[in-house]
């Protein structure tokens, strides 16, 4: 039997595991997105998530030490531009990168994807003379959901909100997947674009408009995550843009809501590990995990 100390940690975990959960679930769904279409792993929208990140804290400094605009009026004016740029820089990739390099040889969208994150980050931190901004902390405020005497469970208000925002954001997605017009055109340019291009479906309308989807679920959740860690850097927009890929290649690519879940699943297992087992060997065992159940759930073809 577990202590009420002890309860009270399991249940303080499983609730820090609760905004990493979301915002894996948020970037899964907006990935899958463009990749049930394509077919091509792409690191574009982790560097999406880092840009947007960066640009958000940077034009929120700006706001706030330039402009001398009120802390919330800073934060405003950043998130605007973060997801602006973010949707600027998509198109200009999509365009001018990601098209052209898809006729000639998919394989190297891969390459290409790993090149314009760098390219985003450098423009970022040439634009802040090199220098790491952090965002001060808002919405802080602890909202108490077990008052245990020795081990309070609580979480802060814009955890909270991260949580409910992200869950919001992939449900209504899931929904009109599902249900609409929309979605239903998705699945048919999933399946077979050239047997929905037969039956009236503009497959390339479609696509267009899962990848501008995909950059702005992208660009949100960049500047949810860095409103809840306080800053953004290279190093973060690979790392969530591979265990991203690597989530939705085992999981079910045509179901983004499958990804979704997955994604939750193991930002819960990953929190987890961190508070019961070592924490530097983390990494580690999560990606040793996930090629491991990559290797298992992968299907062969037969012609």
């Amino acid at each position: 039997m577990l202590s009420d100390t002890q309860l009270a940690y399991f249940l303080q975990q499983s609730l820090n595991a609760a905004p990493v959960a979301a915002l894996y679930a948020m970037l899964a769904f907006g990935y899958s997105l463009s990749f049930a279409l394509t077919k091509r792993a792409d690191f574009t929208p982790g560097a999406l998530f880092a840009f947007a990140g960066q640009v958000f804290v940077y034009f929120t400094a700006f706001g706030y030490d330039r402009l001398w605009l009120i802390y919330p009026a800073a934060l405003a004016i950043g998130a605007t531009a973060a997801i602006t740029y973010t949707l600027l820089a998509a198109a200009i990739v999509g365009d001018k990168v990601i098209r052209p390099l898809a006729r000639i040889s998919p394989n190297s969208v891969i390459t290409a994807s790993l090149a314009i994150m760098i390219v985003l980050m450098e423009l970022v931190r040439i634009a802040a003379s090199a220098k790491d901004l952090w965002l001060s902390p808002f919405l802080n405020t602890r909202i108490t959901f077990w008052a245990h005497p020795g081990f309070p469970v609580v979480l802060t208000a814009i955890q909270v909100i991260n949580v409910v925002s992200m869950t919001a954001i992939v449900l209504l997605g899931a929904a009109v997947l599902a249900y609409s017009k929309q979605g239903r055109n998705w699945r048919a340019v999933s399946d077979d674009a050239f047997a929905a291009t037969l039956l009236g479906v503009d497959a390339g309308r479609v696509l267009v408009a899962a990848a501008l989807i995909t950059a702005a679920i992208s660009a949100v959740a960049g500047v949810m995550a860095t409103s809840y860690y306080g800053s953004m850097d290279f190093g973060a927009g690979l790392m969530f843009g591979l265990k991203v890929v690597m989530i939705a290649a085992i999981g079910d690519q045509s179901s983004p809501a499958k990804c979704a879940l997955g994604a939750a699943l193991y930002g819960l297992a990953e929190t987890m590990w961190g508070a019961y087992m070592p924490y530097v060997w983390r990494d580690l065992a999560m990606f040793s995990g996930l090629v491991i159940l990559a290797v298992v759930a992968r299907q062969e073809r037969r012609v």
